[in-house]
């Protein structure tokens, strides 16, 4: 082809890529079904990972949950088997309402839990070939396990910094290794992120943090490209990018007073319920709320020194720091009781 009529086309196609996303805007898509798939969350004990599962339990997949904490990771999977038996349950009185006395099909609605730190990747591949030898193929992978270590670089414990970077970075590279040949041979599945509004622009005081969210948007990215070069369509991939959410992950983080009522930390079911929407209509990137688009657009073209003067402004340039000293005074509690 041309070099001058392929020009035309890429524009096009690159015009007609605005369209579509901003129609995403003004009309919902059809959601895909889950129902039956084999769907594995990672750091589905707590947080953000508990709610994946809720909603995914609703929409009747096979549920696999990850955790390092076992006793928090079956508290899930007791609230995921409750929805199970309401649906169950449901369905009976959906069959009992039509008149026929057909035996309702045996319903395959199941949850299992495995205890594994993410953070070693021995760990992850030993629990993954247990999953496919007990479970089955899994169809989604929700890479969402994530700690922080609320340390000042400089008082940071290497330990820390290198448990970060495992947990949060690394293990995506393990269990996507895992579990992708199998979606690869058969063009099928879908890969979300969890990463962090830190991961598309920083700010002080969790150096580590940052870097390891950066460092996971970037996998998630290159990534995306390379099945697209494969032209593996049938896999899809999305990134989840929420500001601050309300988990208590980072209690006492706090942004200039008479900024905060217009951008407070988001509810976790909010911010669970809007990611859902775009991993059931394969939007790529999910930003929440959508201001960090603005903020991410704004970050990448201007100067630093301007970028450094509205986080003065917003209160974000030190937000981090009133949670950092929660983090520390918490420490110090701890070691005095333990007559450290």
């Amino acid at each position: 082809m041309n070099i001058v009529v392929e020009f035309f086309v890429v524009t096009f196609k690159v015009l007609w890529a605005f369209v579509l996303a901003a129609a995403r805007w003004l009309v919902r898509p059809k959601e895909k079904s889950v129902a039956g798939q084999v769907c594995l969350i990672t750091g589905a004990g707590s947080g953000l990972g508990r709610l994946f599962a809720l909603e995914f339990a609703r929409r009747r997949a096979l549920l696999v949950l990850w955790d390092i904490n076992t006793q928090s990771n079956e508290e899930t999977a007791g609230m995921v088997r409750h929805i199970y038996r309401d649906l169950e349950a449901a369905d009976a009185a959906a069959l009992q309402g039509t008149g026929e006395e057909e035996t309702l099909p045996p319903c395959n609605l199941q949850v299992f839990t495995y205890t594994c730190d993410v953070g070693k990747r021995e760990n992850v591949y030993l629990t993954a070939e247990r999953v496919r030898k007990e479970v089955g193929e899994v169809s989604v992978l929700v890479n969402n396990a994530g700690v922080v270590s609320g340390h000042h670089l400089l008082e940071c414990p290497d330990e820390l910094i290198e448990r970060t970077m495992m947990v949060n970075c690394h293990a995506h590279f393990w269990t996507t290794k895992a579990f992708l040949p199998t979606m690869l041979e058969i063009n099928h599945g879908h890969i979300v992120t969890v990463a962090s509004s830190l991961g598309l622009f920083s700010t002080a005081g969790v150096e580590d943090y940052c870097a390891s969210k950066f460092g996971v948007v970037g996998f998630h990215e290159s990534l995306s490209h390379e099945l697209k070069a494969a032209e593996k369509d049938g896999i899809k991939t999305t990134l989840v990018c929420p500001y601050l959410v309300d988990t208590g992950m980072f209690r006492g983080c706090r942004i200039r007073k008479e900024i905060e009522p217009f951008l407070p930390p988001l509810k976790p079911d909010y911010c669970v319920k809007q990611a859902m929407k775009a991993i059931l209509t394969d939007q790529p990137m999910i930003c929440t709320p959508r201001l960090m688009y603005i903020v991410t657009f704004m970050k990448s073209i201007l100067p630093f020194e301007a970028v450094v003067c509205m986080y003065r402004f917003l209160g974000a340039d030190k937000c981090m720091y009133p949670f950092i000293a929660q983090r520390k005074q918490a420490t110090n509690n701890n070691e005095a009781k333990n007559g450290i």
